[in-house]
């Protein structure tokens, strides 16, 4: 393997790749106490030499790369071990022998931020016992913060070592930082937004003698199981709630609706969302309202949507542009565009939600071209397309599968197929071919957001003006003016990543 780290490296540096270094050190994610003193200013070229130095050296006796450290000139500080933390971010034999290194150096503390650094980047290169071992020493040296619980639990129930996640919290509380509710908390909320809501559920069971949970362990259970998709198991999290005489938060109910609605258990939401008007009116808010609006109106229920949203008007809560969006999008899938028009022209300030909620709904009326104009008139209001934007129109002309046919201009297949060779997809363009000269089998669906992908660099500037151009010549006017601005989006990208590389 070769060396990324060539020792005549630094003599070779240009002075604006200096000053580019000098101006972007990295930075520790972790915020500093506020009577820390102030990040001095790491000396690249000192850097790159000790990072070469542990690099090569990296599996050499202990005292030989030491004597190598010694040899270096540099100023040792807290910022310093962090950025040569982050030129290791998944090796920790290098990392962790330069720590090794800094405990030998007179005057030279670590604190909670190096060791967080230390022991996050041993955990992402999956070295446990290690890992396990740093632990314990920062509980020792009373280092430890929320910050180390976080690493400690996310690392160790990532791969199911969950006797260790328990035996961590009597650890911690055996070298005196107790038993705490507002960090188990903390790890359930950050276990539950990785993904790990099984795992959650596990240490908090298995700490329920010592650490009793409370309502907020349970709605951030309820969520996470949510999240995955797991009803039956978020289901039970709320009946032992209950059990418990916890009442689920209003988020957490928000939450258990809106993956009753997404996976069509749409009877279910409903009368989930009844109890609620029954029991708990008052804790429900916009978000409620806008949450149950929005899915009657993408399922074609308008007049149930229009009865939700008299009721919201009636305790005063004031409709958002999101809500007014589902509003516009639920009437023109009715075909009920003057009423829809007139809702559009009564809001001040429209954003980019409302003008989606009208392009989309256009468009199901196929209705491509009217779905252009709100487009150019979005633009002219200083309201900037996103992808998903483009996205939409372009299903709307081409058809979500892509438009077939002989004009190269219009016919998805081929651009599509220069745009994967383009980018060196030549294996996916071969197995796209095939599918299209294989009669019996359906091409797949067109796949957009590869297309605008592909052609998202200096080619496709070029390419999407030509096409554009072209389009408007043989009279496909709206269509045109879609890739053209595209087009000028990517250009304009373009010269502002220009803008931010210089000196």
């Amino acid at each position: 393997m070769s060396n990324p780290f060539p020792l005549d490296m630094g003599r070779t540096i240009h002075k604006p790749l200096m000053r580019f270094f000098n101006r972007f050190n990295l930075r520790s994610l972790t915020t500093l106490p506020q009577n820390q003193e102030p990040i001095s200013v790491v000396n690249p070229n000192h850097l790159l030499r000790v990072c070469t130095v542990l690099y090569q050296q990296q599996n050499s006796p202990e005292s030989r790369l030491q004597t190598h450290l010694r040899t270096c000139e540099f100023h040792l500080t807290h910022e310093f071990f962090l950025q040569v933390c982050n030129k290791f971010p998944l090796s920790w034999r290098p990392v962790y022998k330069f720590f090794e290194f800094t405990e030998t150096q007179p005057g030279f503390l670590h604190n909670s931020v190096t060791f967080n650094k230390m022991v996050d980047v041993i955990g992402r290169s999956r070295n446990i016992d290690l890992f396990w071992e740093v632990l314990q020493e920062m509980g020792r040296r009373r280092l430890a913060n929320d910050k180390t619980f976080a690493i400690a639990l996310k690392t160790l129930a990532s791969i199911r070592e969950m006797k260790k996640c328990v035996e961590f919290f009597h650890f911690m509380n055996a070298q005196g930082y107790g038993y705490s509710l507002e960090t188990l908390n903390k790890i359930v909320q950050i276990l539950c937004r990785s993904k790990l809501p099984v795992e959650a559920k596990e240490i908090v069971m298995k700490l329920k003698a010592s650490i009793p949970p409370n309502g907020v362990t349970y709605g951030y259970l309820i969520k996470g199981f949510c999240d995955i998709g797991d009803l039956i198991q978020a289901a039970k999290v709320w009946d032992l709630m209950v059990d418990e005489r916890f009442e689920p938060g209003i988020d957490a109910v928000e939450k258990m609706m809106e993956t009753l609605f997404k996976t069509n258990r749409f009877d279910e939401a409903m009368k989930l969302f009844q109890a609620m008007r029954i029991t708990r009116i008052d804790e429900m808010g916009l978000p409620t309202y806008s949450l149950v609006i929005g899915w009657l109106c993408r399922t074609g229920k308008v007049s149930q949507a229009h009865m939700v949203f008299e009721e919201m008007l009636k305790r005063e809560i004031h409709p958002d542009n999101k809500t007014m969006s589902s509003i516009i999008y639920g009437l023109l899938t009715k075909g009920r565009v003057r009423e829809a028009n007139n809702i559009m022209k009564g809001i001040e300030r429209p954003d980019i939600a409302v003008y989606h909620g009208v392009i989309k709904g256009l468009l199901r009326l196929r209705k491509p071209g009217e779905a252009t104009e709100v487009f150019r008139e979005m633009i002219k209001r200083g309201c900037e397309p996103t992808m998903h934007t483009y996205i939409m129109l372009l299903q709307g002309h081409f058809g979500k599968r892509g438009r077939k046919g002989p004009h190269p201009l219009v016919n998805f297949d081929s651009i599509f197929v220069g745009g994967l060779v383009k980018a060196g997809k030549s294996l996916e363009a071969c197995k796209y071919v095939e599918r299209m000269m294989n009669r019996g089998m359906e091409v797949p669906r067109f796949d957009y957001n590869k297309f605008l992908h592909y052609y998202s660099n200096e080619e496709g500037v070029f390419m999407f003006e030509e096409v554009g151009r072209k389009l408007r010549g043989v009279g496909l006017v709206d269509l045109g003016d879609v890739l053209l601005r595209y087009g000028e989006k990517m250009a304009t990208r373009g010269r502002r990543r220009d803008r931010g590389g210089e000196p």
